[in-house]
């Protein structure tokens, strides 16, 4: 038996099916929503940390076999993998083809939860080291799929970690009329963590941009500030 059915099949032993039905609500898998067809077997993410430990040789072939699959928790396993892949990789070459292969699968990157698991891991972590090729998250950030756009915008998380700030406010500002609620909490998700570590720069944003913004956006980029500058922001909100 292969290491790969090996691990489907002990994901399919800790299936729930209380949990599954409690994730399949919680991730909006209803007709028209965006988790629309995700199919959970019910299994929390550190379990899954746990197994994906005991899989860790698994060939990037396998992990694609996983990430195809209708059930989420395999993909968030491949994904988990891939992140231990791309963490013990020896060389650049083998880090941008690990690299590689994620923005060749963005596809089955398609909930928020995978999304936020692995941009910063993989992408942001590269992109870190690699400041002249950030072009791919203003390719990523223009995409007309939602799980792209904000594969870009999180990617970014990596960056603030190394108080490096320009490109989720460049990326901020691409986004800032976006249409969909999960763009906008990750949009206003990285301002905030731009101003828990550089407030000013997060005003300097919000003061001309504020007024335009979603307003789920402005609550989530604002929710450290002192409550005086919170009730100055959502003073423009109520204008509306």
């Amino acid at each position: 038996m292969s290491k790969l059915i090996e691990l489907q099949q002990e994901l399919q032993q800790l299936a729930d099916p209380q949990q599954k039905n409690i994730l399949q609500r919680f991730f909006k898998t209803g007709q028209g929503e965006y988790g629309e067809g995700d199919i959970f077997l019910g299994i929390k993410v550190p379990v899954q940390r746990k197994v994906a430990k005991r899989y860790s040789e698994l060939s990037l072939a396998e992990i694609q076999a996983l990430l195809r699959t209708p059930f989420h928790e395999y993909r968030l396993t491949a994904l988990l993998l891939l992140i231990h892949q791309y963490n013990k990789a020896e060389t650049q070459t083998v880090k941008q083809q690990t690299v590689e292969f994620y923005l060749a699968n963005t596809s089955s990157i398609n909930n928020w939860d995978l999304v936020d698991l692995s941009a910063p891991a993989i992408l942001g972590a590269y992109l870190l080291e690699k400041p002249k090729s950030r072009q791919t998250l203003y390719t990523l950030a223009q995409s007309k799929n939602l799980w792209e756009k904000r594969i870009a915008m999180v990617a970014t998380l990596t960056f603030i970690r190394h108080q490096e700030f320009d490109d989720t406010l460049k990326l901020a500002q691409i986004l800032l009329h976006d249409d969909h609620d999960l763009i906008h909490k990750a949009v206003g998700w990285m301002l905030r963590e731009v101003g828990k570590r550089n407030q000013l720069l997060l005003e300097n944003f919000l003061n001309p941009h504020s007024t335009q913004m979603p307003r789920t956006m402005l609550r989530y980029a604002i929710e450290k500030l002192e409550e005086d500058k919170r009730q100055f922001y959502l003073c423009h909100l109520k204008k509306r």
